[in-house]
């Protein structure tokens, strides 16, 4: 069992890098064309500097993921977990104090591991491309911040979660599910005011007339938002991005200064009128109930699982702790879940046509949405050439060319 284990993660892992190679393979013969309706806007060089930012971003991101997976498989199949194992136990021998060190040396480990490809990504691939604002200060503070944070709230959940395992052995499957929706909505609420800010300066939109005018629309569909704000995006990149955060009614519009800088403001009302039909047309809460659903699944196999006993098995070891196996099975789950890609990625897209229908509806304006579309892709070097079937598999959102082609065929809205 454990050789067939081993044989299916190397297919589906060459699986996913032969798709990967099938992608760049398109971008080089296609890369040098400019799409229908983007003269003016993309020109042969902003074609160029895209197909060799692509293909950077790419060679780095291939290189980490073959020394993640040759890593990880050294530490499962090569003798590592067990040693680990017992190594944790010996510095914490209770069941929630070495099940909580036990995920934050590994979860410690991964961020250590990490650091050399984001450091080569910030100062060299994203400045080469004009991209990088970063201080190595600035870069090193976030680098710690993130770090408090993660084992605050890692070290908080799974002291929670495997309290509730010793607790009640027949039913954890079920209040750890519970738990973790329950934490999970409270940092919704919370992120927005405690954990954002640690990150970056939020302050009203100074655009004179731009938050009257994103209030008038938010109003037009029916959606109450608590504040408008922009954030100092462009102290770290200069790519663009606008979101909406929260829930309830601690919902905040959030644009990018530099989104604010590069588009006008009715790009910005029909970029902004996408996300609002996020929130009108349920995807929201149909994604929010759909990936609770998934957990607790999860949650109950997962209970199963460790009850039968076998994990250790699998992997040809004798045993292990609880936090041992939870781990097994997270790797047993990563291949099982592969083939769901295209179903998960088939659904986000059609959320986002959705979205841009419903943005077509409030603003009365396609030409503007399409217009804001061509810029981020230019100004953030985003692919206009991805292959059919990686797209397929891959892309959340449908690829930009055919959105903007779709917008323009629309019929314009009668306001």
């Amino acid at each position: 069992m454990t050789v067939f284990i081993l044989i299916a993660f190397l297919l589906i892992t060459a699986s996913g890098y032969l798709l990967r190679a099938l992608n760049l393979r398109h971008l080089r013969a296609h890369g040098n064309q400019i799409p229908p309706g983007f003269e003016g806007i993309i020109d042969g060089e902003t074609l160029r500097r895209t197909v060799a930012y692509t293909l950077d971003q790419s060679r780095v991101g291939l290189l980490e993921s073959i020394i993640d997976n040759l890593l990880l498989l050294l530490f499962l199949f090569g003798g590592l977990l067990p040693l680990y194992d017992r190594w944790v136990a010996s510095l914490a021998p209770s069941f929630i104090g070495g099940g909580v060190l036990f995920f934050l040396l590994i979860t410690l480990a991964q961020t250590l591991l990490g650091i050399p490809f984001d450091l080569y990504r910030t100062f060299r691939l994203e400045a080469r491309y004009g991209f990088n604002t970063t201080t190595p200060r600035l870069w090193f503070a976030d680098l710690l911040k993130g770090a408090a944070i993660t084992v605050i709230l890692l070290g908080g959940l799974a002291a929670g979660a495997l309290a509730l395992v010793r607790w009640s052995p027949a039913w954890w499957w079920l209040l750890v599910w519970g738990f973790l929706a329950a934490v999970s909505l409270f940092l919704m609420y919370l992120s927005p005011y405690v954990i954002e800010p640690l990150f970056n300066k939020f302050e009203p939109v100074k655009e004179a007339g731009l938050e009257d005018e994103i209030r008038a629309m938010a109003e037009r569909a029916g959606l109450t938002v608590s504040r408008v704000m922009q954030v100092d995006a462009s102290k770290r990149s200069q790519h663009s991005n606008a979101y909406f955060t929260g829930i309830g009614r601690v919902k905040r519009i959030v644009l990018y200064d530099t989104l604010i800088r590069q588009m006008t403001h009715q790009e910005i009302l029909a970029v902004l009128a996408h996300e609002i039909g996020h929130w009108k047309k349920g995807h929201i809460w149909k994604q929010l109930v759909m990936t609770e659903v998934g957990a607790l699944l999860v949650c109950y196999v997962a209970w199963w699982l460790l009850g039968w006993g076998g994990l250790p098995g699998l992997l040809g070891m004798d045993g292990g702790s609880f936090a041992a196996q939870l781990t097994i099975l997270a790797f047993l789950g990563s291949p099982a879940a592969f083939p769901l890609t295209p179903f998960f990625s088939w659904l986000s897209r059609r959320h986002e046509w959705e979205a841009d229908r419903y943005a077509m509806e409030l603003s009365g304006r396609p030409e503007a949405l399409a217009s804001a579309l061509i810029k981020l892709s230019a100004e953030n070097l985003a692919n206009l050439h991805p292959h059919p079937i990686f797209a397929w598999f891959y892309y959340s959102h449908p690829p930009v060319v055919e959105r903007v082609q779709r917008l323009r065929d629309a019929p314009t809205p009668v306001e």
